[in-house]
């Protein structure tokens, strides 16, 4: 058998694929250390079922945002009880089944193909719950419609198409300080965790408001309307494991499945027989039919909230793919430690950019690259074959989707809880030793869950850091470095600079004259460990992986390295 097995490493790894995808024994100048055809594919399939549960759970939370489907009750505005608004409802899940699993698809498969990363990508955890939540709400009772959201995500992928093409997005994520992102990671757990706990797209521990347990209030007692602050009146007032998680999903879902159980998901309703009547079916092919191209290009008369949501979602996009990148590429041993840049870098950057704005096309929150990708390189997946291997996995999971759009909410609710719980694990690496740092990260961790609001957690954080540190600094610029807050010499170092500029390699390449400007001729090998790592890193979400992995490059000294 392992006769066999090499065989087929040595044909292919000396054909064109082979070349191509830089496998050892290629020949190529820069192949990669360890790379096996069979690897490969093996490495594929486990990063496909480490992150299978996006297609299930991305879907449950995006139907809670209501769609395209129009609420017509007038005594209840989120139209909970309503009959046709829940067949609606039934109907947008199974777009957004397949539009997950198209997107996951297309834009894993494009990474290995273009970029030669074992990185797949999918719509984002965190991102999901901050589009539904904060900015369209529950059944569209948010500041933007659905179909303006789609709008704002449209417009940031290509708002990042010409922010990696001019290499500004490894600035950016640099520019944040590292106790905020790090903050981020662990507000966007609790976030989650609430989430989960939830009736609507958890396991119903806990309620408060209708849709939302928690969120930003500050209105006058007089305004509240069900016990919540209207949007246009909020702060108005002056008184102001490896494999586990799907594991889970399938032994939930299944006991939920018998329609004479108490716990069924196909009650004896309406609803109930059309989400059994497509469950029967098991295999079959579901069209978009509401969700997709359902952009409003109308953002004239659009609120402040749009304009927030499209900066919410480039900062924590620009954060969470950046961070997750890197944080793979070295883990697969990929990053050249002399300019902390990886082979294929700006191509990777473009993938997950235009995945952005079609997903948006198939009515999808924001893509972004996936941590669960690790559980894969940890299995030997070096290059690109590995997310071409998990993105044709997602695309014959698109032919199943009677059976994810049968996982019931209270399934996927316990994932969200996990996944928040294994997120709250930065807080260890925020630096608490100074204030001017640890508070303004307290404030972020603490507001994200506390308003039910990513958006205002970030702004919170970022706010309070400005204005302590700029307190402190002028502080001692009057008193001439007498007054000095106690603790300071452990304060973490922040700089906007990057050694070498901020403009990428081919930009600076093409100044200097050099015609095929989009060569690199500097035939530096890929480093790679000495020995490989034996079990993936302990993360389970992309931006706690960004934020561990930026304090990291912090804490070392190397924040002024650049990424081209």
């Amino acid at each position: 058998m392992a006769g066999f097995t090499k065989k087929i490493n040595d044909a292919v790894a000396g054909s064109i694929v082979g070349r191509r995808f830089r496998l050892e024994g290629s020949g190529h100048a820069k192949s990669r250390e360890g790379s096996r055809f069979l690897t490969e594919i093996r490495a594929g399939l486990a990063t496909f079922f480490a992150m299978a549960y996006i297609i299930s759970v991305n879907a449950t939370i995006l139907t809670d945002s209501g769609g395209t489907c129009v609420c017509t009750d007038t005594t209840d505005i989120t139209c909970t009880t309503d009959l046709d608004y829940n067949l609606c409802l039934g109907v947008i899940r199974r777009d957004f089944i397949t539009g997950t699993a198209a997107i996951a698809a297309l834009t894993s498969f494009c990474m290995g193909l273009f970029a030669n990363m074992p990185i797949a990508l999918a719509p984002g955890m965190g991102l999901n719950a901050y589009f539904t939540y904060t900015v369209v709400g529950f059944h569209g009772t948010g500041p933007v419609t659905y179909r303006l959201a789609l709008t704002a995500i449209f417009i940031e992928g290509f708002v990042f198409v010409g922010l990696s093409l001019l290499g500004l997005r490894q600035w950016l994520a640099r520019v944040i300080p590292a106790s905020i992102k790090l903050a981020s990671g662990v507000g966007i757990g609790l976030y989650l965790t609430i989430i989960g706990l939830t009736y609507s797209a958890g396991i119903g521990a806990i309620t408060g408001a209708p849709s939302t347990p928690l969120e930003l209030a500050g209105c006058l007692q007089s305004e509240l309307v069900d016990g919540v602050c209207p949007g246009s009146t909020k702060m108005r007032s002056p008184m102001i494991v490896k494999g586990a998680i799907i594991a889970g999903i399938l032994l939930v879902s299944i006991i939920s499945w018998p329609r004479n159980s108490s716990v069924t998901y196909f009650p004896h309703t309406p609803v109930g027989d059309d989400n059994f009547n497509f469950f029967k079916k098991v295999a079959t092919f579901h069209s978009i039919k509401e969700t997709l191209n359902a952009q409003d290009w109308n953002v004239a008369g659009a609120s402040g909230q749009f304009g927030l949501a499209l900066i919410t979602f480039l900062y924590v996009d620009i954060l969470d793919c950046t961070g997750t990148l890197y944080s793979m590429a070295r883990f697969a041993g990929a990053i050249d430690e002399e300019t902390q840049d990886f082979e294929g870098s700006a191509v990777a950057y473009l993938v997950d950019a235009f995945g952005i704005s079609i997903g948006s096309l198939f009515g999808l929150s924001p893509v972004t690259a996936f941590i669960e990708s690790g559980a894969g390189i940890s299995e030997g997946g070096k290059t690109g074959l590995t997310a071409m291997t998990a993105g044709i996995c997602f695309f014959i999971s698109i032919f199943f989707a009677p059976i994810f759009a049968s996982i019931p909410p209270w399934a996927t609710g316990c994932t969200l809880i996990i996944v928040g719980a294994m997120m709250c694990k930065a807080a260890k690496d925020i630096n608490w030793r100074y204030w001017g740092d640890s508070f303004p990260a307290f404030v972020t961790l603490a507001v994200m869950p506390f308003t039910y609001s990513i958006a205002y957690g970030l702004i919170a954080g970022i706010v309070s850091y400005i204005i302590i540190n700029t307190i402190i600094w002028l502080l001692e610029a009057v008193s001439g470095g007498r007054i000095v807050p106690a603790d300071k010499e452990f304060r973490e170092p922040w700089t906007y600079k990057i050694k070498g500029g901020i403009l990428p390699a081919w930009i600076v390449r093409a100044a200097s004259g050099q015609k095929d400007f989009w060569h690199d001729h500097s035939e530096y090998p890929v480093t790679t460990p000495s020995s490989p790592p034996s079990s993936l890193p302990d993360y389970t979400h992309n931006s706690e992986a960004m934020v561990g992995n930026e304090a990291k490059v912090l804490e070392t000294g190397k924040a002024n390295e650049k990424l081209s």
